[in-house]
């Protein structure tokens, strides 16, 4: 064998190029996707969760109305946020002023209070919230359940710092909203999960068990006022909290990130159930939320809470909020249930997986339980027990994989000549639970939302 060819053997091949065509393929999909979406599926910019491919008709959370617009992702601030990553991968103008009306949509959705409830109706003989910057009615109750005023929070701060922090409308919504979420926070560090103006004085105390019947006391008509982990309330708070903290920079939002940790140490229940629940009241015992959320600990928000307290302590530099996480992690192991899941709800002090049946009453039997709920979750426990070593040895949290050509191609080949990519309903289960038949044919705020992340992160990854 000649040396030269021994030599070319050895050494390493080099990376061969990206398709040209595949990234042309992909910028063209990208924009027909955002032009659909922007210039069709918006209504004043802002979005539902699912439209007819002929838009006549619009979901969210229910049927929604020509002139309503949902909050509550994958509304208007996920769709908002996949413009954003848009054009910061390609720099097209396009694309930022698409993600500006999704931002001055929800400045004009704002209610006095200064978060967001779950839609922004524009038809004036609709509304009944009481708008900042509309006429409406007298509903002044801002939401944290679902990831509403907390998506909507960090949309608006980042297209604030796109926009150079020159667009007085969403710079002006992103400070007041966030002011009035600082306010809500209570003392112990905890949140509602909805607020109407500050939280009031309350005692700083540690979670512990109630000394009533759990079955029958510690229900409130406004639940909603409680002390809130439900739905992963604490991981979304936490979220719009270090988004505020890196965009403007302003020591209150680490400080509020930091109370939030202390309130999640408090709420972590005694022995032998280490874990959380998904409200407590002002005494810190956990009390009723719905008619099917009992106090018990809860798998779910359990989970969220361990990887909030793993985040702040990244963000804090305090290790003293991982304290509570392998105790937590050792109790969910023993929790699982015989198929690895996690159940939703652990009675108090037995920790009988916990369930409800059809007519709403307390049951052991998972055959029982209605459909509508999650009553059973997938255990994330090593994935966190991952996240707690990363953490404690300060390792660099993990790099998002850049797309594969194959998924970049399936999701341009699934765009049709109209630029929707459109879904066919086939008995899933989906977000707001629309009343979709078998073969139903929809576009989805998500799969856009999703789709415009792989073209995005493929684009940028080219550069």
């Amino acid at each position: 064998m000649r040396p030269a060819l021994l030599l070319a053997l050895l050494l390493p091949t080099p990376a061969r190029a990206d398709d040209p065509t595949l990234r042309a393929d992909a910028a063209r999909a990208l924009k027909a996707a955002a032009t659909f979406f922007r210039d069709k599926a918006a209504v004043r910019g802002g979005y539902v969760y699912y439209v007819t491919p002929d838009l006549a008709q619009r979901w969210g959370e229910g049927k929604a109305s020509p002139t309503t617009v949902f909050v509550q992702p994958p509304g208007t601030p996920a769709v908002g946020e996949a413009f954003l990553e848009a054009f910061a991968a390609t720099g097209d103008r396009f694309y930022l002023d698409a993600a500006t009306a999704a931002a001055e949509c929800l400045a004009a959705g704002q209610l006095q209070s200064g978060g967001w409830t779950q839609t922004i109706e524009f038809g004036p003989a609709r509304r009944v919230g009481k708008y900042r910057k509309m006429a409406g009615g007298s509903w002044n109750a801002s939401s944290l359940d679902d990831d509403q005023t907390q998506a909507a929070l960090r949309f608006l701060a980042r297209t604030d710092k796109a926009l150079g922090f020159k667009n007085e409308a969403v710079s002006d919504a992103t400070r007041y909203g966030f002011d009035a979420l600082l306010t809500a926070q209570f003392p112990n560090g905890g949140f509602p999960q909805v607020f109407t103006g500050p939280s009031p004085a309350a005692p700083v105390l540690k979670a512990k068990f109630p000394d009533f019947d759990y079955r029958t006391g510690g229900k409130e008509k406004e639940y909603w006022t409680h002390y809130t982990l439900n739905d992963g309330l604490p991981g979304t708070v936490a979220d719009a909290l270090v988004t505020a903290h890196q965009v403007y920079g302003d020591a209150r939002y680490k400080a509020a990130l930091a109370r939030l940790g202390d309130f999640l140490i408090l709420a972590q229940m005694p022995d032998p159930q280490p874990a959380w629940c998904q409200q407590y009241d002002r005494d810190m015992r956990p009390v009723w939320a719905r008619k099917f959320e009992p106090p018990a600990v809860s798998g779910w928000e359990s989970q969220d809470a361990l990887e909030t307290l793993i985040r702040i302590a990244r963000v804090t530099g305090d290790a003293k909020y991982l304290e509570p996480v392998p105790r937590a992690l050792a109790y969910l192991r023993k929790s699982r249930l015989p198929d690895g899941r996690l159940a939703r709800f652990y009675e108090l002090r037995t920790n009988r997986p916990l369930y409800m049946d059809a007519a709403y009453q307390l049951t052991f039997d998972p055959a029982a339980a209605p459909a509508h709920y999650g009553w059973t979750q997938p255990a994330r426990l090593d994935a966190i027990e991952k996240q707690l070593d990363d953490a404690r040895r300060n390792a660099p949290p993990p790099v998002r994989a850049r797309p594969t050509e194959a998924e970049v191609r399936r999701v341009v080949a699934a765009l049709d000549a109209e630029g929707r990519w459109v879904s066919t309903y086939a008995g899933e289960r989906l977000v707001g639970q629309p009343p979709f038949a078998a073969g139903f044919r929809y576009v989805s705020s998500e799969v856009f939302r999703r789709n415009v992340g792989v073209l995005s992160a493929y684009l940028r990854a080219e550069e």
